[in-house]
């Protein structure tokens, strides 16, 4: 006589609830690593400011930085909240751009007064229609430490590396002899040719 052997349902179920938690702290673990290898871009990305863009300037110019970097943006904005969530978080980014410029975001939609590179006081949104043309955001437009646009960026970056490059083409004044579409094409050769 055979003797057939049944499987017993509950060591099933706990095998399977056992999985089940595992992949649970596994997850929350990925999770605690990633939120780790980002930071908040309003605390670690953009400076404080009072909206004197004059006195940004003499600040950046005693700092030793190359300039200011102004982010256009909108609340309602995806493509503002995806750089926010997915390149302006990233520590590598953050520490670059902190190094080499103070960083303001300007609401496009905004009411509150800021004073121009120029002196004139205007409410933020003027000061980017009126005087920046911003029609889309985000738009990123550096100045130089006497107040003037070296360079402007509209839309998102398609990932942290095409920002740091965007950063590295107006740290390097690369946008006094190429504009930033040839300066990445070129960067991409010399990886090419370096390989």
């Amino acid at each position: 006589m055979t003797q057939t052997h049944m499987p017993n349902p509950r060591r099933g179920a706990r095998a399977l609830l056992a999985a089940l938690l595992g992949l649970l702290v596994l997850g929350a673990g990925l999770e605690r690593i990633e939120a780790a290898a980002s930071r908040d871009p309003g605390q670690y990305f953009f400076d404080q400011t009072f909206g004197d863009f004059t006195e940004e300037l003499a600040l950046a110019r005693d700092e030793g930085k190359q300039g200011i970097l102004l982010m256009f943006e909108m609340d309602e904005c995806p493509f503002c909240h995806r750089m926010k969530t997915t390149v302006l978080n990233q520590p590598g980014v953050q520490d670059y751009f902190k190094e080499h410029f103070l960083i303001f975001p300007v609401d496009v939609e905004g009411d509150i007064e800021v004073t121009t590179f120029s002196g004139e006081t205007k409410a933020q949104k003027d000061f980017a229609l009126q005087d920046h043309r911003v029609r889309a955001t985000p738009v990123f437009a550096f100045f130089d430490l006497d107040g003037n646009l070296v360079a402007r960026y509209t839309g998102a970056t398609r990932d942290a590396e095409e920002f740091m490059l965007l950063g590295r083409y107006v740290v390097d004044e690369a946008y006094k002899e190429t504009t930033f579409t040839k300066y990445k094409r070129a960067q991409a050769d010399d990886r090419q040719a370096a390989r």
